[in-house]
This record gives C-alpha cells, sequence and structure tokens, in this order.
C-alpha cells in the first residue's frame, strides 16, 4: 500500500511484479494480500498487459485501520475464555488492549505512513 501510496495520481498503475521486487516478497503471495485489499475497496485492478494496481482512493482518506481489517483481521479481534477465577479480568485487559490498537491505528493515513518510509535508514 505505500508503494501504491508514492505512485499515486489517481492513474498511475503498478505492476504486480514491480510491486513484489520492491517489498522483496513473492507474486504468489503478493496477489492474496492485493485481492484482499480490492475485496476491501482499497486497491483497484487493471488487467491485461498494461495492467497492475492503484489505490482506490486518496492516501490520505485511507486509514492502516482499513489496510489491517483488510488483510489480518485476526489483529483486531481476540478469543479468550472466560472460564476460572481471572477469565473475565484477562478479557477485560484483552478487550481494552485491542481497542487502544484500533484507536492508534485510527489515527495513522496511508499518507503518513508512506511518507514515514521515505526516511533514511542509518545503521550504528
Amino acid at each position: 500500500m505505500a508503494q501504491l501510496a508514492k505512485r499515486h495520481d489517481g492513474r498511475t498503475i503498478t505492476r504486480l511484479d514491480e510491486l513484489a521486487q520492491r517489498e522483496a516478497v513473492s507474486a504468489n503471495f503478493l496477489v492474496q494480500i492485493l485481492n484482499d485489499l480490492r475485496r476491501a475497496g482499497l486497491v483497484e485492478s487493471r488487467r491485461g498487459k498494461s495492467g497492475g494496481y492503484l489505490l482506490a482512493r486518496k492516501p490520505d482518506t485511507i486509514l492502516l485501520r482499513e489496510i489491517v481489517e483488510a488483510v489480518e483481521p485476526s489483529l483486531l479481534s481476540f478469543s479468550t475464555h472466560t472460564e476460572g477465577e481471572s477469565g473475565v479480568a484477562v478479557r477485560n485487559a484483552w478487550e481494552r488492549v485491542a481497542q487502544e490498537l484500533r484507536d492508534h491505528l485510527e489515527r495513522i493515513t496511508l499518507a503518513q505512513l508512506a511518507d514515514r518510509s521515505e526516511a533514511p535508514m542509518f545503521y550504528i
């Protein structure tokens, strides 16, 4: 998504193999993720020789929460047992953690994420 955000102008299409190479993931794995994002209405795909992917909306209108919900919804939900003396307390704690995570993801846009990924990395 960050790669697509960097190229976003509403019409520039990025090929699958280019995205896979830039993010160092297999094209087969990436196409599964892109299909989830397409079903969620976050990306559009074009077929054919000059086909590829582009964002369905402007990067500043796409929230990180939406991306996570599309590709890994289990990160935002949980299932714990409430049996035993500590069950309810543990469940309440995890509910608070999950809500904090959702709230935090709600405050980060794809535009912000793409801008952050441009920062140089220094190794010491």
